[in-house]
C-alpha cells in the first residue's frame, strides 16, 4: 500500500497550463475517485502519478518518495485502461502473465499468481479462451487481473467501465468495490460519472479546469458542497438553484428536499408552481416544476402528480443553502445566512 501527494505541481502543455500548484494527498489504502468534466485535468493527474507524462513542476510522492525522476515501471503502480489494452491473439492466461515473463519471473511461480489472481476476479474457467470470446465484463477482468499480479501498491484506474453496458457497469462497480476491501491496496480512480463516483469512493476529488473543487467523502460532499459548482455536478438530478435577487446571491435544495402538495406546506420557502415534466422511475417520481422564472426538479417517493397540474412546492428552512455571486457556499454560522433565509421567505414565488 501507499499514500500520494502532489506538492505545489504544475503541467502544461506547450503554452496551455492544464493544472497550476496543485497540492493534494491520497491516503493510504483508500479507495479514491477523481471525478469531474472532460478537460479538468483528472487523467492528467493519474498520468503524473503513473509516470507516463511527468509533472512541469513541483513534486509526486509515493509513500513519501519524490517519483519524478523514477521511471513508470519501477513506481509500483500499475494502470487499467478504458479500452482494456489485452492482446487479442494471446489467451486470457498469457495476456496475465505476459509482465510476468517480461521480468523473468519462474514459472512455477508464474503458475501459482495466474491462477491465484484469476480465481479472485472469477476468470479460472477462461484462461485457456482467447479474448474475443469473452464478454466486456470479462475482458475488463482479464486487464485488471493483468495488473494485480505486478502486485502494485497503487491501483490507478482511467474510467475502466465506460465501455460496458449500463447493467454491467451497476455489476462491476461492485465488483472493484469489494476487490478494493480484499486486496486493501491504493485505488486511484478516474471517472466523469459522479454516479460511479458516488457509489465506488472512500474520498471523491471533484475537479474543474485543473482546480481541485472540493475533497472530501461522499456523503459530505453531497450534503455540504462548498461551492456552487460542485452542488451542481454532484446529484442526479443535481441541485435545484435560483436568484435570490440581491447581489447575485443564489439559493439551493436537493430534488428529495422539497415537497409537492396540493394546498400551501407552510414550508419556510413557498412557491406555486405547475408540473411540466414528469419521469415515473418505478421507486421514485421527478417531477419538473415551473414556479415563475425557475424550473425546479423535485424527487418524490408517491407518484401523485400528472402534468399540467398546478402544484404548491415547499421547502424547510434547515434544507436551504445559499451561495455568494462567486459561487461559494455561504456558511450557515454567518450573520448573512439568516438575513437571506428571511428575505427568502418574503419574496412571492409561483406561477
Amino acid at each position: 500500500m501507499a499514500s500520494i501527494e502532489f506538492v505545489r505541481v504544475t503541467k502544461q502543455f506547450e503554452k496551455n497550463v492544464v493544472i497550476k500548484d496543485l497540492d493534494l494527498k491520497i491516503e493510504d489504502g483508500k479507495f479514491t475517485v477523481l471525478v469531474g468534466p472532460s478537460g479538468c485535468g483528472k487523467t492528467t493527474l493519474l498520468r503524473m502519478i503513473a509516470g507516463i507524462d511527468p509533472q512541469s513542476s513541483g513534486s509526486v510522492l509515493i509513500n513519501g518518495k519524490d517519483v519524478t525522476r523514477i521511471a513508470p515501471g519501477q513506481r509500483g503502480v500499475a494502470m487499467v485502461f478504458q479500452n482494456y489494452a489485452i492482446y487479442p491473439t494471446m489467451s486470457v492466461r498469457e495476456n496475465i502473465e505476459f509482465g510476468l515473463k517480461n521480468n523473468k519471473v519462474p514459472k512455477a511461480e508464474r503458475t501459482e499468481l495466474v491462477e491465484t489472481i484469476s480465481a479472485t476476479v472469477g476468470l479460472a474457467e477462461y484462461l485457456d479462451r482467447k479474448p474475443s470470446t469473452l464478454s466486456g465484463g470479462q475482458r475488463q477482468r482479464v486487464a485488471l487481473a493483468r495488473a494485480m499480479v505486478k502486485k502494485p501498491s497503487v491501483f490507478l484506474m482511467d474510467e475502466p467501465l465506460s465501455n460496458l453496458d449500463a447493467k454491467l457497469r451497476v455489476q462491476m462497480r461492485i465488483e472493484l468495490i469489494e476487490l478494493h476491501k480484499k486486496l486493501g491496496t491504493t485505488f486511484v480512480y478516474v471517472t466523469h460519472d459522479q454516479v460511479e463516483a458516488m457509489s465506488m469512493a472512500d474520498t471523491i476529488v471533484l475537479m474543474n479546469k485543473g482546480t481541485i473543487q472540493q475533497e472530501a467523502p461522499p456523503d459530505v460532499m453531497y450534503r455540504q458542497p462548498n461551492n456552487l459548482f460542485t452542488a451542481q455536478f454532484i446529484g442526479v438530478p443535481p441541485m435545484n438553484v435560483g436568484e435570490l435577487g440581491r447581489g447575485g446571491v443564489k439559493f439551493g435544495f436537493r430534488p428529495e428536499s422539497a415537497e409537492l402538495t396540493h394546498e400551501h406546506s407552510g414550508l419556510h420557502y413557498a412557491a406555486r408552481g405547475r408540473i411540466i415534466t414528469r419521469e415515473m422511475l418505478g421507486s421514485e417520481t421527478i417531477y419538473q416544476v415551473r414556479c415563475g422564472q425557475h424550473a425546479f426538479m423535485i424527487k418524490c417517493v408517491e407518484d401523485r402528480f400528472t402534468v399540467d397540474q398546478d402544484v404548491h412546492l415547499g421547502v424547510a428552512a434547515d434544507k436551504l443553502v445559499f451561495f455568494e455571486a462567486d459561487g461559494s457556499r455561504i456558511s450557515t454560522e454567518h450573520a448573512l445566512f439568516k438575513d437571506h433565509l428571511e428575505a427568502l421567505r418574503g419574496i412571492p414565488h409561483g406561477a
